[in-house]
């Protein structure tokens, strides 16, 4: 089953017009398939160029082009697929009720039109990949939104290969999830308050004025925002990003959503209810490629070991699957428990330095060129550090590709 998420195709892109136009959009998507296919292709395969191809524009354009470039992505063998457990499993194990609700419950994330039969074969295979990944690894804990992510894999690229996938992924980039506490996720969500004082400080005050906390935004990064996108295309755009890129990325690319609803956010009542309510019903015509890039930008801007400080207020940063990356190690290790956030001077600042376009606070001016420039992920400074950052945090699995 493909379904396609093609540039050029709903609100994920620019709208065309005129032939001449139409016509230089197909070079360049037919350009960029070439170079997708000329990374595949070398020998060893140019991993670096696939994950800057996952980053730019349109992603990895088709769930053909997906099959190919995900599993290297994540160094996962495509003809090596995991061993069939001989047990019976929903009766052995202990998730397998929970599972099964929750897939019962799963049926949005589905095709619409799709036949009856077809999709109740799909959840039967949805629940043997989550119960196969928990059995083979028990050190891992299933979470109710698991099954949002790997139901995304499984309409990509079928149960086979999307068992070996999400099996690399729930041990690397979901790990922190998988515990058996909430600690360390709660300790990611922690980092989305800083990037937002660090781009628009009014609206982080705001914020925290109505302490609306960052539980809004749970179900974003626990199920990579399947749970929350109703359109398919716009689900496997985000998973392209997050793949090629750091696993604190989805926390970046819920900050940007918040500070693109800047002004929505700054007109509520300013208590938790309203805002809340606000934020946790995430707009469906998001421009997800601009929020893409900027993502990007914030991320090479503040990357993690900026922010580990005060996302660390509760929690020990070395605790996540973030604290491989190299850079983070060593900001988690100069943390001093009697560290506060830094005091603020709100007083200087002009009503006219805090819009929604602006990157960086005034009285950050690190990367200030970055901003002026506009770099996006697409192209420049910005996607080849984004794409660093990720071949940098080296899961153990990748370091044979990059000696």
């Amino acid at each position: 089953m493909a379904l396609r998420s093609e540039l050029g195709d709903g609100p994920t892109s620019s709208r065309w017009d005129g032939g001449a136009e139409k016509a230089d959009f197909n070079a360049k998507r037919k350009r960029k398939v070439a170079e997708i296919h000329q990374a595949l292709n070398s020998d060893p395969t140019d991993v670096a160029a696939l994950r800057r191809m996952a980053i730019s524009e349109g992603g990895l354009l088709t769930d053909e082009i997906r099959r190919k470039v995900w599993p290297k992505l994540l160094n996962v063998n495509a003809n090596d697929p995991p061993p069939i457990s001989g047990k019976n499993l929903r009766q052995m194990s202990k998730d397998y009720q929970q599972v099964l609700l929750d897939v019962r419950r799963s049926l949005r994330r589905f095709p619409p039109g799709m036949p009856e039969e077809q999709r109740e074969g799909l959840q039967e295979e949805l629940i043997d990949i989550i119960l196969l990944i928990l059995e083979r690894n028990p050190q891992l804990h299933y979470y109710q939104g698991y099954h949002d992510i790997v139901v995304t894999f499984l309409l990509v690229v079928g149960e086979r290969l999307a068992t070996s996938l999400v099996e690399k992924l729930s041990t690397h980039h979901l790990r922190d999830f998988m515990d058996p506490t909430m600690d360390n996720t709660k300790h990611i969500l922690n980092y989305l308050m800083p990037i937002i004082d660090q781009v628009n400080p009014e609206l982080h005050d705001f914020m925290q004025s109505a302490e609306v906390g960052t539980i809004f935004a749970l179900s974003w990064l626990i199920t990579w925002f399947g749970h929350v996108l109703s359109d398919f295309r716009h689900v496997v755009r985000l998973y392209d990003f997050f793949l090629a890129c750091h696993p604190l990325m989805p926390i970046y690319f819920a900050a940007v959503i918040v500070l693109y609803r800047e002004q929505e956010v700054l007109d509520c009542d300013c208590d938790m209810a309203s805002v809340h309510h606000l934020l946790s019903q995430i707009p469906q015509d998001l421009p997800y490629e601009t929020l893409i890039s900027r993502a990007g930008d914030l991320f090479v801007q503040f990357p993690p070991s900026e922010l580990a400080r005060e996302a660390a207020a509760q929690q020990q940063a070395e605790r996540t699957a973030a604290s491989t990356f190299k850079d983070f190690e060593l900001a988690s290790a100069q943390q001093r428990p009697d560290m506060v956030l830094r005091q603020r001077f709100r007083g200087l600042l002009r009503p006219e330095d805090r819009t929604k376009d602006v990157l960086t606070k005034p009285r950050t001016n690190r990367f200030v060129k970055l901003a002026v420039m506009g770099l996006t992920v697409a192209l420049g400074a910005a996607a080849l550090a984004v794409v660093k950052s990720a071949l940098e945090w080296a899961p153990k699995f990748q370091l044979q590709l990059f000696p």
